[in-house]
């Protein structure tokens, strides 16, 4: 099978494209810059220049192409807005990948999506759901929640660097799941004929809080945290501020989803059902714990590393001044 990965250079994308390389398909990725890429072409994919910003150049991005799973969306670096990316682009994508008659095709939208058409990606990814299941394609809807790798700069790296952790709100429990796990379910869905036309939650096994996320992290690394409590007032003043000028649309944007997951509302769904269609065994997910434990262990071992040869340069120069 020949698939086509679009946003391969992404924290979830990548994580496809290695998964689909190790499993022996045959990987082509969309890229826009082939020198940001270049880790992807040593992996064994082939690159394709293309953006679906530009629908000209998805026709030949897809010849040949048997399966799309699409894991791109907007960066807040990006010069373009949420809507001509994650709207006019993803409408591109499926119609290219419809006329080209790609017979699967893997969307990664929102966990509960539908429920917030004031937050405009939310709303975005809940009109490509319905785009997508009209449009003829035999398709899998995967919705994550939030990725594990994400933690790493908002919580581990400012408490071990001694900054701020920023707390909004009521922090909504949030089940994160690891992009390696995302990626089993994927690659799994291509091969599973009872995932065709359905759409899936994609979460982990439980759902966690700022808070407790915070004290995980300084259990793990026995470094207080300095929390930075901003209130949701002050979010929302921002955000209708911000909508004051074009060039901080962006910012807008990203501040109404930052609204969701400062609400205290769960970001949650049970796996149950969605374990046994794929035939994915639950205890072969990542925890929360686990990778957290893993992360902080191998730095704290790195920083006990430096701190020793620290030491041992400051003796040696003692001696020789000595």
């Amino acid at each position: 099978m020949n698939l086509l990965i679009v946003g391969a250079t992404g924290t979830l994308g990548r994580q496809v494209a290695r998964r689909a390389l190790d499993e022996g398909y045959q990987v082509r990725c969309l890229v826009r810059s082939p020198r940001k890429a270049a880790f992807l072409k040593e992996w064994g994919a082939e690159l394709v220049p293309g953006d679906i910003c530009q629908p000209e150049t998805l026709k030949s991005a897809l010849e040949g192409v048997t399966a799309v799973i699409d894991a791109a969306t907007e960066r807040a670096t990006d010069s373009l807005s949420i809507k001509e990316v994650d709207w006019d682009g993803k409408v591109a994508l499926i119609q290219a990948a419809s006329a080209a008659d790609v017979k699967r095709f893997i969307f990664f939208s929102i966990l509960d999506a539908e429920k917030y058409p004031q937050v405009p990606l939310m709303e975005i990814k809940r009109c490509t759901e319905l785009f997508l299941a009209e449009s003829g394609l035999n398709y899998t809807i995967l919705s994550p929640c939030g990725f594990l790798q994400n933690l790493i700069a908002d919580y581990a790296i400012p408490i071990l660097e001694g900054h701020a952790v920023y707390v909004t709100g009521d922090t909504s429990p949030i089940a994160y799941m690891d992009t390696q796990d995302v990626a089993k379910f994927a690659l799994r869905a291509l091969s599973v004929p009872e995932t065709e036309k359905k759409a899936f939650p994609v979460v982990g096994p439980r759902a966690w809080s700022g808070y407790e996320i915070i004290r995980l992290c300084e259990r793990l690394s026995g470094r207080e945290a300095k929390v930075s409590r901003l209130p949701l007032g002050l979010l929302r003043a921002t955000r209708h501020a911000t909508r004051f000028f074009e060039w901080t649309w962006n910012i807008a944007e990203r501040l109404a989803f930052a609204e969701v997951i400062a609400s205290g509302k769960p970001l949650n769904a049970s796996m149950d059902e969605v374990y046994g269609v794929f035939g994915i065994e639950p205890e072969n997910i990542t925890t929360l714990e686990a990778y957290l434990q893993e992360y902080f262990s191998r730095i704290m071992k790195k920083l006990k590393e430096l701190d020793y040869e620290k030491a041992k340069t400051k003796q040696k120069s003692k001696k020789l001044t000595f």
